[in-house]
């Protein structure tokens, strides 16, 4: 059965004038397989969703590394999220990515309690796209006006 899921990227004030990069395409396959492999074991997802939501948060977190220092409050949807928990809570290959992507610099998980109602996913999700990313905007829908992530630092 073919996916017939739109991958679209979200608009943004300058798009870029890159092609549109796909977070897959920075990832070993061997990691990327792994941890497939485990959305798969932890969530009901078929390999199909799985991809999708562990490419989102890898464009999430790169974008993150991008803007370090910027203080600009982002934050992924539910969705995108668990994506992203899925790379930072494989350590090794985590930290690995922070010493490629970060200068080094390690990305702090610092969640929020309370949702935020600022409509920082969607700025993100447009943040995202204009750093070449490619943004599959279904997944950043489930939460479109909020965001547990603290806003305004270096951190996820």
């Amino acid at each position: 059965m073919a996916d017939t899921t739109a991958t679209a990227s979200a608009p943004a004030a300058d798009p870029p004038a890159d092609p549109v990069r796909c977070a897959r395409d920075v990832v070993p396959a061997d990691l990327w397989d792994k941890q497939v492999g485990l959305l798969m074991r932890d969530y009901p997802y078929d390999s199909v969703m799985a991809a999708r939501v562990l490419g989102q948060g890898y464009a999430y977190l790169l974008t993150a590394m991008n803007h370090r220092g910027e203080g600009l409050g982002l934050a992924p949807s539910k969705l995108v999220d668990i994506g992203v928990h899925t790379v930072i809570l494989d350590t090794v290959a985590y930290a690995e990515l922070c010493e490629k992507f970060n200068d080094g610099q390690f990305l702090h998980h610092v969640p929020k309690v309370d949702m935020k109602n600022d409509d920082s996913v969607v700025k993100t999700a447009h943040i995202v796209a204009a750093d070449g990313w490619e943004v599959d905007l279904p997944l950043w829908t489930d939460a479109a006006d909020c965001g547990p992530c603290h806003p305004g630092n270096d951190s996820h």
